[in-house]
């Protein structure tokens, strides 16, 4: 796929009080002033949201099996290239862990195309995906990766193999190094050189001094 395709909302990020808060008087109550400090970290968002995010990074729910294939293949979609790094580089696989706790209607497609993924590898060559090789894998990956060119045979891969690609894009490309990776700079501070000299021509006043 081509990396610069698919691209999500890019996040904003708060800026922290912490230094503003150092160098204010020491409060009487700490836990007051350390709760104050803690919401500027999180503006703009319900308490309850806070609570469940962290309720939800707490939990698990692919098994270490699982995790390692779906960095494997978060690698070989989008790998590690003289532009930026890899897709495990950008910690896509724990951006997918937590989407499929956070969006519970991945789980049953996710847990079931990695099985999926290793019953076919089994059959193939007699071992696991993350315990094929390179070479073993790709194979399988492009049996997968085309929709139009796959056969009917692996159609519960392709649907998974979409799934996959999609959810690895959105969390690399919200990434700093995926912000990177596509050269977005964002708004930045220019200097005004003035009325561009076609346009002042155009209205007849490239003589008229500003």
């Amino acid at each position: 796929m081509n990396r610069r395709d698919s691209i999500k909302a890019l996040g904003l990020t708060v800026v922290s009080t912490s230094v503003v808060l150092e160098a204010c008087k020491q409060p009487e109550n700490p836990t007051v002033e350390v709760a104050k400090e803690e919401g500027a970290k999180e503006a703009g968002r319900e308490q309850w949201e806070i609570d469940r995010d962290k309720r939800l990074k707490a939990e698990t729910f692919f098994t270490k099996h699982e995790m390692a294939t779906i960095t494997i293949l978060a690698d070989i979609i989008i790998p590690k290239d003289d532009i930026s790094g890899s897709a495990s580089d950008a910690k896509v696989p724990a951006f997918i862990e937590f989407i499929v706790k956070d969006i519970p209607e991945h789980q049953v497609p996710m847990r079931g195309g990695l099985k999926w993924l290793d019953v076919y590898c089994f059959n193939k060559f007699a071992k696991s995906f993350i315990d094929a090789s390179e070479t073993e894998q790709i194979a399988i990956i492009d049996e997968i990766a085309y929709p139009k060119k796959a056969k009917p045979e692996v159609r519960a891969g392709v649907v998974f193999f979409e799934r996959m690609r999609n959810l690895t894009a959105s969390g690399f490309y919200t990434t700093e190094i995926g912000v990177k990776d596509i050269g977005y700079a964002g708004n930045a501070p220019n200097q005004w050189t003035g009325v561009p000299i076609d346009v002042l021509k155009q209205y007849g006043m490239e003589n008229v001094k500003i």
